[in-house]
């Protein structure tokens, strides 16, 4: 039987907290961070998708294709962003991102319908995304049917038919980027996103709190060595590994899952470096703050979990109410999928991405030269 003396016992309880107390990192954890992230993430995580984009290009211009447009709006799965003058414009739309959905209205749609014809339209989805185009797919198969209903019931109404005529709708929907809506292509881009953010911050994550146990940092503190030198001497090296890890995920992609990448395999590359830069950077960031290879962790995992969950990874980023939509411009993660999507479905060149190089450029000198400045002030 195990015998226990509560005066020890209660000097070891009192001990531990102490350190607790001691610890604000901890302390933030443990009673902060489950709260915010409840609270952030229970808007954040939702599978419903809704306020899908859309723009039209309405050749028509009459009321009965304003009806139709309506007709989708009112669904609440998709908002009326532009109006396009040109199907090229519609095009681009797409091709940007700006919206997810095209209408295209031809001339002669009410002709048709007053006929009593079947009236053709088309409704254009950025199939990148296949939760989303499955979504808008059948939300436009319902609402052409509950059209034809009602403008058949009108017309039975107004000359006492028993049968229901014409008029009908023929909503047509074609996918692009994507026409077979498989999961694995929108999937494995944002793997690769995912994968080489977590890599390359915890890989320079630990450089200088390794150093500061192992009590080599103040053996290189007493070298003819300056901050800087010691600074990049420390991230090439990283530079190179996720250089090569990006060619191996993407050999893996393209190669295994089948995932053909659509636009340029240089620009892709060259981009990527951007988004390697800030990664970097922000290990190096964490590792100037952790004292510790345990606090190092836990500062990684905390900008990990907000990645995969507000970047758009997994997520509709329109379906998030606004202030979400807010916080995910914060992470560098966000533009990234958006270059590495952009060119590996839509094929789309620089002139459709150059908010995301000028966003991730931003982040990347804020980050390097915020890790520089604690860098040097520690080494030196």
């Amino acid at each position: 039987m195990i015998t226990t003396n509560r005066q020890r016992l209660r000097a070891i309880i009192r001990k531990e907290f102490i350190h607790i107390r001691r610890d604000p990192p901890s302390l933030v954890m443990v009673f902060i961070m489950p709260v915010l992230m409840l609270l952030l993430f229970g808007y954040a995580v939702n599978t419903d998708v809704n306020h899908i984009p859309l723009a039209v290009f309405d050749q028509d211009w009459s009321q009965d294709s304003r009806l139709l447009v309506a007709s989708l709006v009112n669904t609440g799965y998709f908002d009326l962003a532009f109006q396009a003058g040109s199907e090229a414009e519609l095009k681009s739309l797409l091709d940007s991102g700006r919206v997810q959905a095209g209408l295209v209205i031809p001339a002669g749609y009410t002709r048709s319908l007053k006929r009593q014809e079947t009236a053709t339209a088309q409704l254009l989805i950025d199939g990148s995304d296949p939760l989303v185009a499955r979504t808008a797919l059948s939300m436009a198969e319902i609402v052409a049917q509950a059209r034809t209903q009602e403008l058949q019931l009108t017309v039975m109404e107004r000359e006492g038919l028993v049968l229901p005529p014409g008029p009908a709708i023929d909503l047509r929907v074609r996918a692009w980027y994507n026409p077979g809506l498989e999961s694995l292509k929108f999937n494995i881009p944002g793997l690769i996103g995912l994968i080489m953010q977590n890599i390359t911050m915890m890989l320079t994550a630990f450089a200088l709190v390794r150093e500061r146990e192992r009590g080599t940092l103040e053996q290189l503190m007493v070298t003819p060595i300056r901050g800087p030198e010691l600074m990049l001497g420390k991230l090439i090296p990283y530079i190179v590994v996720a250089f090569i890890d990006m060619g191996l995920a993407l050999g893996t992609a393209t190669l295994w899952f089948k995932v053909p990448i659509a636009g340029s395999t240089l620009l892709l590359l060259g981009l990527t470096v951007l988004f390697l830069v800030f990664a970097l950077g922000l290990g190096m960031f964490i590792s100037t703050v952790a004292r510790t290879q345990l606090q190092a962790m836990q500062m990684t995992m905390l900008f990990i979990l907000p990645s995969v969950l507000l970047s758009g990874f997994i997520f509709p980023r329109a379906s998030m109410p606004r202030p979400i939509q807010y916080l995910g411009n914060l992470l560098p993660l966000t533009y990234f999928l958006e270059i590495l999507r952009g060119i590996m479905l839509k094929g789309i060149g620089i002139n459709y991405l150059w908010k995301d190089v000028w966003a991730l450029t931003g982040f990347g000198t804020g980050i390097i030269t915020l890790a520089a400045f604690r860098f040097r002030k520690q080494v030196e």
